[in-house]
C-alpha cells in the first residue's frame, strides 16, 4: 500500500468512526490504518481514541505506553507523574502482566535515573521519592500477585531493586534498618503467595538472612519461614495441573472455563486465586474479541457476569466490588444484565438516586445496546424496580407516576425490535392491578399490545385475562371470537384458554358455540399446514434430486483413496471379488441367506480395569502380567489426580476369565487389583452440537472418576454426534448413577440419551443393515417408472421403498435405489444386473453411501488449495478429539489423520482460512505436542503404501461400479491404480500399481484408526 491509499484508508477509518465510535472493529482498522501509514503520531492517536472509548489490554496499551515512555526529553516530575497515572489507567482496564512489568522496570529505572543526577525529590510525599516509588511498586505488584505462574516477572523486579537499595545503603544506619525490616517483610510475605517459584524465593530470604540477620536466629527464621510457605506451595501444587493444562489448551476460554468451574465447587473458593484467575480468563477473552474470534463477546461478559456475582456471593467489601463494576462498564457496555446488576448494586449498597441515575443514563446512551432488546429489557426493569421499591405503601397513585413513565419510555423503545416474552408489559400490568385507580390502562396497554404483536398468542391469552380481571367478560368473549380464526403462532393455546373461560364464565350455549368456532378454525390451521408441509416437502425433494443428480452419495472430497471394491457381488463365498477376476455376462447370483450379525470389536466385553497400579507402570509390565491370558490387542494407561489405572483390552472375550485371576498380583512390588470393565462404558448421544470433551467429562465426572471418552470420526459424516464415556468406579455404580442423564434436556427440546455400551444392541437397530438392503440401480431408460423396478425387483423379496432420481420433465435421470425388508433379498436382487428393461441392461450393485464419483482435477485442485497437513500428532490420536481441539482456532469441514506417519490432512471452508492458520503465531499444543501445520502444495506421489498424502479425501470411485449397457461385458471391479497426491516434501511422479498389491478393507480400516 503506497502513502496515498495508507492516507485513504485511515481517512476512511475515521469517518467510521465518526459514525459509530463503539464498534470495536472500527478502531481495528483504524490502528491498522494509522500504522500503513507509517507516522507515529498517527498511531498515537489512533491508539488513545481506542483506549478512550473501550478497554483494552497489551495489543492496545503496550504500544502506547512505549511511545510515551521513550522519549529521551521525559525528566520533569510532572511529565514522570503524566507517565505514572496513564500506566495505572493501562492497568485498571484488564489485568496484564507485561503492562505490570513495565510500569515497575519504569518506576525504577526513572528512581535511579533521579538518584544519580542528584534530583531526587527528599520529601517523602513527593512523587519519585524513594518512599513514594516503593508505595506506588507494591501497589503495581500487588494487583498481579495473584498469577499463579507469571507474577514473578513483576516482584522479581520490586526485590531486586530493594535488594540494591539495601547494598548500598550505609553501614549501621537508620536508612538500612528500616530497608532490612521492609525487605523481611516483602519476602515473608511472598513467601505466603501461592506462586510458581517459591523455591527461589525462600533461596532469596535464605541469602538474606544470612547477610542481614544475627547467625543464631537463621534456624529459627528459616523453620518459621518454612511454615508460612507451606500453606502457599500445597495451594500451587493443587492448582499446577490446571495450569499445564490451560497452557496445552493455548489459553483457550473453554479452559478458563473449565479451570474457574472446578475452583468454584470448592466449599470454601480461594477468592485470592479464583478473583485473579476470573481477571486473566478476562484478559483472553477481551484479546480474542479484539480479534474478531466469534463466541469471544459472550465468553467475556459471562467472565465479568461471574466475578461480580463471586464478588457478592463472597461478601466482598463494597469499595472492591464498586470498582469492578466501573472497570466492566468500560469492557463490556453493551451487556444489559452487567447494567441490571449495576444498578441492584447500587441501591442495595444504599447509593442515593443521583448516582443511580447517573448510571442508568451511562447505558442507555450506549447506542448498540438499544438495538439489542434481550439486552436493553434487563436494563429498564432493574431500573423500575428500584422506583418501585422506593414508592410501595404509597397511598398516592401519583407518586407511581416516574415507574410508569420508564415502563411506558421503555416499552415504545422495545417494541421497534420486539420482545416475544413481553417481559414490561407483564410488569406494567401488574403494577396497574396492583393500584386502585390504574387497572383499566393495564387493559388499554393489552389492547396496544396486540396491536403490535398480532400473531403472538401470548399477547392476546394475556389481554384476555386482564380482561376477566377486569370483570369484562363479553369483551373477553368477544376477543376470543375474533382471534380464534386469526394466524396465531400457537393457535391451540388460543382455544384452550377461551374453552377454559367459557367453562368459567360461559353458558351451554355459549361452550357450544365456542367448541363450534375452535373446530372449524381447527380445520383451518391443519389445512394450511398439511399445505405448508407439502411445499416443504416438494423443496426438499428438488433438493435431493438436484444433489443426487450430480452427486449420488456424499458431496465430493479432495482426492480418491484406494478402497476395496464394493461387497456383495460374490455372495456365496462371502469374500470380496478381486479387481483382476471376471464374471461372464450371463452368469447369475444364487439367492443366498444373510449372514449372522458379527462384532467387529467387542471392546466392552473384551476389557478389564487395572487399579492402584504403581506410578511407575509401563506397558510392557501390563503386557508380561497378562501375555498367557490371550492376544491382548491394546493398553491404555491414564494417570488420575491421585492414583494410575489403566484398561486392558483383549482380541476376544474368552481372554477376560483368566485376566481376572491376575487380581491382587505384584507388579514393581505393589499389589494391583483388577476389574471387569463390563458396564462401566456409556454410550451417549442428543447432546448439543457445541459439547466438547471437556464438557462431557464435566458432566459425567461428578457421578465417578471419568477414564476415558472416545469419540466417533467425522471424515465420512459431520453431523455425528456420540460418544463412549469410560467411568472408573470399583463397584461399577458410577455408569449406573450417570443414567439418570438418560432423557435429561440440555438444550430446548434436545434430550440426552445415555445408555450402559452394548456392541451387540446394534444388531437390533433397524438401521444397522441399511447399506445392504439397499440396491444401486444404474443404466436405466428415460422412460422407466417405480412401477416397472417395483415389478421387476419384486421377484427377489418384500421391496420397502424405490427411490427414482427424476430431471425437470419428471423423467428418469438414469439410475435409482431400491430398499428391501431384508438384507438376504438385496443380495438375492443382484441377480438383476445386466437384465434388459425397456431396452437398456440395467446394472444393480450394492448401495454404499461411501461411494463417490471420479474428482475431477478442479475440484482437487480446488479442495488442496484449502487443504493443510498437520504434523507431530500424539501416538493413538483420536480424530474426532482433534477436531475438536484444531475447530477452535479454524473452520473444519473435514480432518482424516494418518496414524502410521503421525499426521493428518484437514480440509477448511476456503483458501483464506488456510493463510490465517498458516500464519497463526501463538503454538498449538494437543496432548503434550505442539503441532506444525504446512501447506498442501501441488505434487504427486506414487500410492502404493499408506494414505494419501494430498488432503484428498474420496474414499472410492464410482468407476468401481459395474458398467451397464447394452451388450457390454461384466467386469470385476477395478479400483484406480493411480491417484495424484500431493505432498511438502520430496514430491515423485505418478507411478503405476498392480492389481495384486491394492489394499484391502482390513488394511483400509487399520488406517483409518
Amino acid at each position: 500500500m503506497d502513502e496515498a491509499d495508507a492516507l485513504d484508508a485511515l481517512a476512511h477509518a475515521l469517518t467510521n468512526l465518526g459514525n459509530n465510535p463503539y464498534d470495536i472493529a472500527l478502531h481495528a482498522e483504524h490502528i491498522r490504518a494509522a500504522s500503513a501509514t507509517g507516522m507515529q503520531d498517527q498511531v498515537e492517536a489512533a491508539l488513545e481514541m481506542f483506549t478512550s472509548y473501550w478497554a483494552a489490554s497489551d495489543y492496545a496499551w503496550v504500544p502506547l505506553l512505549e511511545a510515551k515512555t521513550s522519549s529521551e526529553t521525559l525528566e520533569s516530575l510532572e511529565e514522570l507523574q503524566t507517565i505514572h497515572d496513564l500506566f495505572e489507567r493501562a492497568e485498571q482496564d484488564y489485568l496484564s502482566i507485561n503492562v505490570l512489568q513495565k510500569h515497575v522496570e519504569f518506576l525504577v529505572n526513572r528512581h535511579t535515573r533521579l538518584a544519580e543526577a542528584e534530583s531526587k525529590p527528599e520529601d517523602p510525599d513527593s512523587s519519585f521519592s524513594t518512599v513514594w516509588t516503593r508505595n506506588a511498586i507494591i501497589e503495581a505488584v500487588s494487583k498481579g500477585s495473584g498469577h499463579l505462574t507469571e507474577s514473578y516477572r513483576v516482584f522479581d523486579v520490586q526485590r531486586d531493586w530493594e535488594m540494591k537499595l539495601l547494598q548500598d545503603a550505609p553501614p549501621n544506619s537508620k536508612v538500612r534498618s528500616q530497608l532490612i525490616r521492609e525487605v523481611e517483610s516483602s519476602l515473608l510475605g511472598r513467601l505466603q503467595q501461592p506462586h510458581s517459584n517459591h523455591d527461589e524465593t525462600f533461596a532469596t530470604y535464605s541469602t538474606f538472612t544470612t547477610n542481614y540477620k544475627p547467625p543464631d536466629e537463621y534456624e529459627t527464621l528459616l523453620v518459621q519461614a518454612s511454615k508460612l510457605r507451606s500453606k502457599a506451595v500445597k495451594t500451587y501444587e493443587r492448582r499446577e495441573q490446571h495450569e499445564q493444562s490451560l497452557v496445552q489448551a493455548a489459553f483457550s476460554l473453554e479452559g478458563y472455563a473449565y479451570y474457574i468451574a472446578g475452583e468454584r465447587r470448592a466449599k470454601q473458593p480461594d477468592a485470592f486465586v479464583l478473583g485473579t484467575l476470573y481477571e486473566r480468563a478476562i484478559t483472553e477473552a477481551d484479546k480474542r474479541r479484539f480479534a474478531s474470534e466469534v463466541n469471544a463477546e459472550e465468553a467475556l461478559r459471562a467472565f465479568w457476569l461471574g466475578y461480580i456475582d463471586f464478588m457478592r456471593i463472597n461478601e466482598a467489601d463494597s469499595e472492591a466490588q464498586g470498582r469492578i463494576f466501573e472497570r466492566a462498564a468500560r469492557s463490556i457496555p453493551g451487556c444489559g444484565e452487567f447494567w441490571a446488576r449495576y444498578l441492584r448494586f447500587l441501591e442495595r449498597t444504599g447509593h442515593d438516586r443521583a448516582s443511580i441515575e447517573v448510571v442508568h443514563a451511562t447505558a442507555m446512551r450506549f447506542t448498540p445496546l438499544q438495538k439489542d432488546v434481550e439486552q436493553l429489557v434487563p436494563i429498564i426493569l432493574a431500573r423500575a424496580g428500584f422506583e418501585k421499591r422506593q414508592v410501595d405503601g404509597q397511598e398516592d397513585d401519583e407518586q407511581y407516576l416516574p415507574l410508569m413513565r420508564i415502563l411506558l419510555d421503555g416499552m415504545r423503545t422495545v417494541r421497534k425490535g420486539g420482545d416475544p416474552r413481553l417481559r414490561l408489559e407483564k410488569y406494567f400490568s401488574q403494577v396497574c392491578f396492583n393500584l386502585t385507580n390504574l387497572p383499566e390502562n393495564a387493559v388499554d396497554e393489552w389492547k396496544d399490545t396486540t396491536k403490535h404483536y398480532k400473531n403472538s398468542y401470548l399477547a392476546w391469552t394475556l389481554y384476555t385475562d386482564a380482561l376477566m380481571r377486569y370483570h369484562n367478560y363479553d369483551q373477553a368473549r368477544s376477543v376470543f371470537k375474533d382471534v380464534s380464526l386469526k394466524n396465531i403462532d400457537w393457535p391451540e393455546a388460543i382455544w384452550d384458554a377461551w374453552i377454559a373461560f367459557e367453562q368459567v364464565y360461559g353458558s351451554p350455549t355459549q361452550m357450544d358455540e365456542c367448541l363450534d368456532r375452535i373446530e372449524r378454525a381447527r380445520n383451518q390451521v391443519e389445512a394450511k399446514r398439511a399445505k405448508a408441509a407439502y411445499n416443504a416437502m416438494q423443496v426438499i425433494t428438488t433438493v435431493e434430486q438436484e444433489v443426487a443428480a450430480t452427486v449420488p452419495a456424499m458431496t465430493p472430497q479432495s482426492t480418491a483413496m484406494d478402497v476395496d471394491p464394493t461387497p456383495g457381488t460374490t455372495a456365496e463365498s462371502g469374500t470380496k471379488r478381486k479387481a483382476e477376476d471376471e464374471i461372464e455376462p450371463d452368469a447369475k447370483k444364487p439367492r443366498t441367506e444373510q449372514k449372522p450379525f458379527e462384532l467387529k470389536r467387542d471392546r466392552e466385553n473384551s476389557t478389564v480395569f487395572c487399579a492402584e497400579l504403581p506410578t511407575a507402570v509401563t506397558e510392557d509390565d501390563l503386557v508380561a502380567l497378562f501375555k498367557d491370558c490371550g492376544r491382548i490387542r491394546e493398553v491404555k494407561i491414564t494417570k488420575l489426580p491421585n492414583s494410575v489405572v489403566a484398561t486392558v483390552e483383549f482380541a476376544g472375550r474368552d481372554c477376560v476369565p483368566a485376566a481376572l485371576t491376575k487380581d491382587k498380583k505384584r507388579i514393581h512390588e505393589q499389589e494391583i487389583a483388577v476389574h471387569l470393565a463390563w458396564k462401566s462404558t456409556l454410550y451417549v448421544t442428543n447432546f448439543p452440537e457445541k459439547a466438547d470433551d471437556v464438557f462431557i467429562r464435566d458432566l459425567f465426572g461428578r457421578y465417578g472418576e471419568v477414564f476415558d471418552v472416545r469419540w466417533p470420526s467425522k471424515k465420512f459424516k459431520s453431523t455425528r454426534r456420540f460418544c463412549y464415556s469410560l467411568t472408573w468406579d470399583l463397584g461399577q455404580s458410577a455408569a449406573d448413577e450417570a443414567l439418570v442423564l438418560n432423557g435429561y434436556e440440555l438444550d430446548e427440546g434436545l434430550r440426552m440419551s445415555v445408555y450402559i455400551s452394548n456392541p451387540e444392541r446394534k444388531k437390533d437397530r433397524t438401521d444397522a443393515d441399511a447399506n445392504d438392503r439397499e440396491l444401486y440401480v444404474a443404466g436405466l431408460s428415460k422412460s422407466t417408472t417405480q412401477q416397472d423396478l417395483r415389478k421387476l425387483f419384486s421377484t427377489y423379496g418384500p421391496v420397502k421403498d424405490i427411490r427414482m432420481i427424476l430431471d425437470d420433465r419428471g423423467q428418469s435421470k438414469g439410475f435409482a435405489f431400491v430398499e428391501f425388508e431384508q438384507a438376504k433379498d438385496a443380495v438375492s436382487g443382484l441377480a438383476a444386473n445386466n437384465y434388459e428393461l425397456k431396452g437398456r441392461r440395467v446394472s444393480v450393485t450394492l448401495a454404499d453411501t461411501r461411494n463417490k464419483p471420479k474428482v475431477p482435477n478442479a475440484q482437487r485442485a480446488e479442495a488442496r488449495s484449502r487443504s493443510v497437513r498437520v504434523k507431530n500428532l500424539p501416538a493413538n490420536t483420536q480424530e474426532g478429539l482433534l477436531q475438536q481441539a484444531l475447530e477452535k482456532i479454524a473452520p473444519i469441514q473435514r480432518l482424516e489423520v494418518f496414524a502410521d506417519k503421525r499426521e493428518a490432512v484437514m480440509e477448511l471452508e476456503n483458501a483464506v482460512e488456510v493463510g490465517k492458520l498458516l500464519l497463526y503465531a501463538e503454538p498449538v499444543v494437543f496432548n503434550g505436542n505442539t503441532l506444525t501445520f504446512t501447506e498442501e502444495v501441488r505434487g504427486g506421489t506414487a500410492r502404493s503404501n499408506g494414505p494419501a498424502t494430498g488432503g484428498l479425501f474420496v474414499p472410492r470411485s464410482a468407476a468401481s461400479r459395474p458398467r451397464a449397457g447394452l451388450g457390454s461385458k461384466k467386469h470385476g471391479v477395478i479400483v484406480n491404480p493411480s491417484v495424484a497426491s500431493t505432498s511438502t516434501a520430496n514430491p515423485v511422479s505418478v507411478s503405476q500399481t498392480k492389481p495384486g498389491a491394492q489394499k484391502d478393507q482390513d488394511a483400509f480400516r487399520k488406517m483409518l484408526g
